[in-house]
């Protein structure tokens, strides 16, 4: 743990997976006494009463730590007995994407709140991809408008990341109210400090627009999936969210049924086989 709160911002989240997962069912043995076996066998027990989600992120950290005494040199430590493990499928992952006319209507309902910030905040969200917490805490010095960048000092994954200050985002920024002696984009007017929480007003404008279901988080899944609708590459939008890995981007990348169609179509436009033009060219045959 000393070793890993040095990097990772959410090193809390692993404090409670090996109090509550792992120290119940591997706390009595060594680490050279864990065996394939031992892994297997805690995966068939704890999928009786857990998520798929939350056994796999046991098996992640699992495979970490001794990934780590690997590296590390670790005495009697020569082998990672969670290799070759497959994680568990996961079917209960909720994925909700805006559409462009859903995040319209939202954005004008935004207009109507009693909270005055948050028709700034949800469209700073939906335009970035940016966490809710990035966006809360940031602070005018943060953003380059010279240079067109957003500079988040610290990210998750606990480094700075840069996102690009779009036309849109320009637009939105100054539009928002600047207050005196404030150092934050988005304050509380109220405390000129960032929002503990806006989920009482983003619940009730989400709900007035018929998206009670939407969630936060949802606005960066959507922003995801508008850029690869909109032709742009996973490597694009990976850089601009900030992952480490092009497998979490995946996930957000939604991809809706008309740009499949769309890139389906291309076959035809290549391959010319029964197209409207080309239908006279082949020959019917005849039926005895």
């Amino acid at each position: 743990m000393p070793f890993v709160k040095t990097h990772k911002r959410s090193w809390d989240t692993d404090v409670s997976l090996i109090k509550n997962h792992i120290m119940p069912n591997f706390g009595k043995q060594y680490l050279d006494e864990i065996s394939k076996k031992d892994i297997i066998q805690f995966i068939s027990k704890h999928a009786l009463t857990h998520k798929p989600g939350s056994v796999n992120r046991v098996i992640i950290l699992l495979r970490y730590i001794f990934n780590l005494s690997i590296r590390w040199e670790t005495p009697g430590i020569i082998k990672n007995p969670t290799a070759d493990i497959p994680l568990l499928e996961e079917n209960n992952k909720k994925e909700r994407f805006l559409t462009a006319d859903e995040a319209k209507a939202l954005v004008e309902k935004l207009k109507e709140s009693d909270n005055k910030m948050l028709q700034y905040i949800i469209p700073m969200l939906i335009l970035t991809g940016a966490r809710k917490n990035e966006v809360l805490k940031a602070k005018w010095e943060d953003f380059n408008f010279d240079q067109r960048v957003w500079r988040i000092p610290i990210s998750k994954s606990g480094k700075a990341r840069y996102v690009p200050i779009s036309e849109g985002v320009q637009y939105l920024l100054e539009a928002v109210p600047r207050y005196t002696d404030c150092d934050y984009v988005f304050p509380n007017p109220k405390t000129k400090l960032p929002y503990i929480s806006i989920f009482c007003s983003w619940n009730t404008a989400r709900k007035l627009v018929n998206l009670g279901e939407v969630r936060i988080h949802d606005l960066r899944h959507s922003f995801a999936s508008f850029l690869v609708n909109n032709g742009r590459s996973l490597y694009e939008v990976q850089r601009i969210l900030g992952h480490t890995q092009i497998k979490t981007t995946q996930r957000y990348a939604h991809l809706s049924q008309e740009s499949l169609l769309s890139a389906a179509n291309e076959i035809g436009k290549a391959v010319p086989i029964l197209m409207p033009s080309r239908l006279a060219e082949i020959p019917l045959m005849r039926v005895a």
